[in-house]
């Protein structure tokens, strides 16, 4: 990877940003409806230095979602966390920044995902270990897709998190109607009756994600649920 550059970037340089990642395997929908909600996270949310993004007392963050991590990079970009020369390398044969995030070999980034369902327990369990340490104040935060609730392992780990009163924990769940089995009452509710807070929001507004993103969860984990348009 190449060294990261000072110039500041805005949100609205993430569609350049982007447009310098090419090829067939953009997944681009995928990744632009993850935007608003990865931007603000970096932007307003997140504890996380870019000179030092392994640090013992950073936030984390799982893109679960992972298939489409164009707007991933391009905000990770825009924060300097990677440089932007590195987006133009992206799905190369030797490139660190493949179809997918490797947390191997990105520094900024914390897991290696793409294949549904992972991310949540992920979470969990990171948090468990963070507890075991006796470090309480990093913060977890998983973006997921709704149709990976489908998986049975983001059922599993719904349950453990709220079971566990794991509140360092955030999961948001972009809603764009692509799940194939759904749940009855919206996906808030799945996450309400095993005891976690929730808030749905406009996945677009950049305040409404920040305020619920910041909303107080005393001992209990928290979802958002982020609509956008259908896919």
């Amino acid at each position: 990877m190449t060294q990261r550059s000072v110039t500041e970037y805005g949100y609205q340089d993430l569609e350049k940003l982007m447009s310098l990642m090419t090829g067939d395997e953009k997944h681009s929908f995928s990744a632009t409806s993850t935007l608003d909600v990865i931007w603000t996270l970096y932007d307003s949310v997140l504890k996380i230095d870019p000179a030092n993004p392994q640090a013992p007392d950073r936030d984390r963050f799982l893109l679960s979602k992972g298939h489409g991590p164009m707007a991933y990079y391009a905000v990770l970009a825009a924060k300097g966390l990677i440089a932007v020369d590195d987006l133009k390398h992206w799905g190369e044969f030797d490139s660190s920044f493949g179809y997918h995030p490797d947390g191997e070999l990105i520094p900024a980034v914390e897991i290696g995902t793409g294949s549904l369902g992972h991310g949540l327990g992920i979470g969990v369990g990171m948090l468990m270990g963070l507890r075991l340490r006796k470090q309480n104040e990093p913060r977890v935060f998983c973006l997921i897709g709704d149709a990976e609730l489908d998986e049975g392992s983001n059922h599993e780990a719904i349950a453990m998190a709220a079971r566990m009163r794991l509140e360092n924990l955030t999961a948001i769940v972009i809603d764009n109607n692509s799940a194939s089995l759904g749940w009855p009452g919206g996906i808030a509710t799945r996450f309400e009756n095993e005891g976690w807070s929730s808030a749905t929001i406009d996945g677009r507004n950049h305040e409404d994600i920040k305020t619920a993103l910041t909303q107080s969860h005393p001992g209990v984990p928290h979802v958002v649920v982020a609509k956008v348009e259908e896919k």
